[in-house]
């Protein structure tokens, strides 16, 4: 039977990995691209770094934001967490005939506050319409360009020792789109984290090569992402459960609902992996930052258990975390 695409394979998962494994880097893969990260450093006299992102979140309002604000902010981390500081956007809009035009003033709208708060100008884009029923409302395409500040952020620099950071709760994002999903549950007290960190990853730039990888943790969640970092390096990161931050309302909604804010997205939280020698001033930069109030230690690297990721419990005990396996949270972004 021929193969199809399934949800799945937007999970940010091991579908996700499966398909660019097999079918993007055989055809596409150069130096570039191959590294996989949130964004590509490329030369353009001086180095730059380059972004894109598409964003299909259903519903395109959730508390906390929305698709415009979700697709600047998306791409705006994306050229940070790979040590750019973003300059320019583009923006393309898919709609869908029947959208209403007050949604779209207020995306376009949203997309114009979340760029002046981080700082960059959208300087071209392109607008395209399908028939009803063909485009769910509205898709947004935004690619991003920023000048390379923090070179080297990459997970092969980890190291055996290093210390794992987040820089606030994690799971806010993809609990609060899953809620708003079903009238029966949206209204609660739970808000989309979704934010600008360039700025606070700037802060981080100052630690030098003690900074070895950054990343905002999307698809598949910060139990995902911290599985990339050990396959990359070759390492055990341990993590301590008691020192992962969840806003209690996330964890209940998580409960509920039979989910892992582990594997939940985040919009606004990066995580980090810092030397040991350095962790507390990172902890510190963070904390002082209105975005890294909630930031903790939450792990360390260490070659006991190859490259892998485990958690241990705050029952005493202990399990490993793998990537996240088929699509739990489909269209979060």
């Amino acid at each position: 039977m021929q193969e199809v695409i399934t949800l799945d394979y937007g999970s940010g998962g091991k579908k996700t990995s499966s398909l660019i494994d097999e079918i993007i880097l055989p055809v596409l893969g150069n130096p570039a691209l191959s590294q996989l990260g949130d964004g590509a450093v490329v030369d353009g006299g001086k180095s730059l770094v380059f972004s894109t992102d598409s964003f299909v979140v259903d519903p395109y309002f959730f508390p906390g934001g929305d698709i415009g604000k979700l697709s600047v902010c998306g791409t705006v981390n994306d050229v940070a967490m790979a040590g750019g500081r973003p300059r320019y956007l583009s923006l393309s809009l898919i709609i869908e005939e029947g959208l209403p035009a007050d949604d779209l003033r207020r995306i376009i709208d949203s997309v114009g506050a979340a760029a002046k708060q981080a700082g960059v100008e959208v300087v071209t884009g392109d607008t395209k319409v399908v028939e009803h029923g063909k485009g769910d409302g509205i898709f947004i395409n935004t690619s991003g360009i920023g000048t390379l500040v923090c070179p080297g952020l990459t997970p092969a620099a980890i190291r055996a020792g290093d210390k794992v950071l987040v820089s606030g709760t994690v799971g806010d994002h993809g609990t609060a789109v899953m809620l708003a999903r079903d009238p029966m549950l949206a209204g609660g007290e739970i808000r989309s984290d979704c934010a600008p960190l360039n700025e606070l990853a700037q802060k981080l730039y100052s630690l030098g090569s003690d900074l070895r990888v950054l990343r905002d943790p999307t698809r598949g969640g910060a139990a995902t992402t911290l599985c990339e970092f050990a396959e990359s390096a070759g390492l055990t990161i341990e993590l301590d459960e008691g020192s992962i931050p969840v806003d209690p309302a996330v964890r209940g909604a998580c409960d509920m609902l039979g989910l892992d804010p582990m594997y939940c997205a985040n919009e606004g939280k990066l995580l980090a992996v810092v030397s040991s020698e350095k962790a507390q001033e990172a902890l510190d930069i963070l904390r002082c930052d209105e975005l890294g109030e909630e930031a903790s230690i939450i792990g360390e690297v260490t070659e006991a258990h190859g490259a892998r990721v485990i958690m241990k419990t705050s029952f005493g005990g202990s399990r490993i975390l793998t990537k996240l396996a088929g699509a739990q949270l489909p269209r979060i972004c």
